[in-house]
């Protein structure tokens, strides 16, 4: 603890000038949570006894896997010569998938510390977020961390980072988020470059909404910051988008655990409990206002959380299905962006069709939902929202190839998105093949230094979800990082293959491909299934067909018992005449017979585990 960190101030008493609003944007895993941690550390709100790492992630796979995956808000006390400041800090996540987050976290600020690792450097998603902060005019302060790493050249990454946002390398700060070095430097530049909030504590009271947590205990704890006016204990308040209705229960200030006050002004960042207790009526980017004479006009930027990634969650055992239920109800009081309905499968049973904000997303809920309700779950080949349009003119949006339109298709369009990818020089090229292999259009090509450049391409969504990420880092030793941003939609010679089993369709392993690669596709599939299925007493063929056009074909033998064994010699016609008689009875065999798939089929199929098991 520095000696120039003090007893926080209360909430009610800190003047405006006082506040100093900042987050901290980096890209995965280069030291955000760290750093916060010895921030916590120096201005004492978190004393040595109680110290853990990551102290801010609260969730068991945030802290495993090293990722924030919710913001937090903390307020810190620190002194300079003459003042004493209140610093609100917003811990952001630095994943792709939590981009929205992110950009209603750097609404709440008005500065930004830009976190760079001293050995990796600057990439794809330190060049979004920073993007991002500049769009909302934030005051950006240019951070290396990890100079303690062997590795480290912080020289040649403050040349970098100066040119990328237009400064001097020596204005860059140099610290370590392990050891604490120079990170009491670093919170008194916070105090000195970053502007104080400003506001009207006249007029109706304004505050956005930037994350909201739920809590079994006191139910949603809504985390604000003021714009305009003043909230106090015991108030109405109202949301401006859903129009509720709600009595302020507590109000106060997380430093980091909460501290109740009498209220928030101009500037406070703060958290809020009403005792509602479903999250989706607390809205990231919401605007909260009093009921009786609160402000007519919502903040800019409001809009909600759309689905990119689409994939069905399935019980393997079908009994689970109302426990499935109960777990997504709860997963989504904590999880507003989460979004399913129910479906139903031939092949798998009863499930729900989700919607995720991408394919960490969907990771992360499955691991949740396996983990916290004890959930054996099958989850099929995620998939995006393709809007196809009929003949008749009619247009059908699809987030699953079983709703694929059965008559004539007169177009059909796809999700695009504007891919920002950035890698070592030596890379450009086996990068380039890989982009141009997944339909990429090369938008632009940028040198930030000798050794990195940055490639855009505009892609289909769809190209990106499958396994993309896993080639780009294969094909680039794990140097390589990726961005992207929705682009809206473009037309495409998409089709839908099925797989026939015995003539049956089965859903679960249906796709919408394009035309090019629904040959592979099809050869893929019925290959994979051969080699699963079990053989049964009958011969079974395994097609896979667009439309009514078999483009691929393979066929599981049937299991053959040895009806000659009880024929030692004898005429050639007895034998004949058992085998004609075995030949009668298969073909009515299966006729009645049915395929079972088994269920560890179902899950190799459609994760691609048959492939790895090969090549090793």
């Amino acid at each position: 603890m520095s000696p120039r960190a003090l007893t926080p101030l209360s909430p009610a008493a800190t003047p405006p000038s006082q506040i100093r609003n900042f987050c901290i944007i980096a890209h995965i895993d280069h030291g955000k949570s760290t750093l916060a941690d010895r921030m916590l550390q120096i201005t004492g709100v978190v004393s040595d006894r109680d110290m853990r790492a990551q102290y801010l992630d609260r969730m068991d796979i945030e802290r495993e896997r090293g990722i924030t995956i919710k913001s937090q808000a903390v307020r810190m006390p620190w002194q300079d010569d003459t003042e004493t400041f209140a610093l609100n800090m917003i811990d952001t996540p630095g994943h792709v998938d939590f981009t929205y987050e992110v950009s209603r976290s750097l609404a709440a600020c008005e500065g930004a510390i830009l976190l760079v690792d001293a050995a990796q450097g600057i990439e794809a998603q330190t060049l979004a977020n920073l993007y991002l902060a500049l769009e909302n005019d934030l005051h950006i302060i240019p951070v290396l961390n990890k100079i303690d790493l062997p590795a480290a050249d912080p020289d040649k990454f403050a040349k970098e980072l100066a040119d990328l946002i237009g400064g001097r390398p020596e204005d860059v700060l140099r610290v370590s988020g392990k050891t604490g070095v120079g990170v009491e430097e670093l919170l008194d530049r916070i105090v000195r470059d970053i502007p104080a909030p400003t506001g009207d504590a006249d007029a109706p009271a304004r505050a956005m909404i930037f994350d909201s947590v739920y809590d079994s205990y006191r139910g949603v704890v809504t985390y604000v910051r003021m714009i305009d006016g003043s909230l106090s204990p015991r108030e109405r308040i109202q949301m401006m988008s859903t129009r509720a209705n709600h009595e302020l229960l507590e109000i106060g200030v997380s430093s980091p655990e909460p501290i109740p006050s009498d209220g928030l002004g101009v500037g406070e960042v703060g958290y809020l409990i009403t005792g509602v207790k479903d999250v989706r009526q607390s809205k990231v980017g919401d605007t909260v206002t009093t009921s009786r004479g609160g402000a007519t006009k919502a903040l800019p930027g409001y809009t909600d959380p759309k689905p990119m990634v689409y994939s069905g969650l399935y019980p393997i055992d079908g009994s689970d299905y109302s426990e499935l239920r109960e777990a997504l109800d709860k997963l989504k009081l904590s999880d507003a962006s989460l979004v399913y309905e129910p479906e139903t499968s031939v092949a798998l049973g009863f499930g729900f069709r989700c919607g995720f904000l991408g394919l960490l997303h969907l990771e992360i809920i499955t691991e949740r939902l396996t983990r916290e309700f004890d959930l054996d779950l099958i989850t099929t080949a995620p998939s995006v929202i393709y809007e196809v349009t009929t003949d008749t003119g009619e247009k059908v949006t699809v987030t699953n190839p079983s709703e694929y339109p059965d008559g004539r298709v007169a177009s059909v369009a796809e999700p695009m998105v504007k891919a920002a990818i950035l890698l070592p020089k030596d890379y450009v090229g086996t990068v380039m093949e890989l982009c141009q292999s997944r339909r990429g259009s090369l938008l632009g090509m940028e040198y930030f230094s000798e050794e990195r450049v940055e490639l855009r391409y505009n892609m289909p969504l769809g190209e990106i979800v499958f396994d993309f990420f896993d080639q780009l880092k294969s094909k680039t030793q794990g140097y390589a990082s990726l961005d992207y941003e929705p682009s809206g939609q473009q037309d495409a010679d998409l089709v839908k293959v099925d797989v026939l089993l015995q003539g049956d369709k089965v859903d679960a392993f249906s796709a919408i491909v394009h035309r090019d690669k629904a040959y592979a596709y099809g050869t893929l599939m019925a290959e994979r299934l051969r080699k699963l299925i079990p053989r049964q007493n009958f011969e079974v063929p395994i097609q896979a067909a667009i439309g009514a056009r078999i483009i691929a074909r393979e066929t599981i033998r049937a299991l053959r018992k040895d009806v000659l064994a009880k024929c030692y010699g004898g005429d050639i016609s007895r034998k004949r005449k058992l085998l004609e008689k075995q030949k009668e009875g298969k073909k009515r065999m299966k006729m009645v017979g049915r395929v079972e798939v088994p269920q560890e089929a179902f899950i190799a199929a459609l994760s691609g585990e048959v492939d790895s098991k090969e090549k090793k």
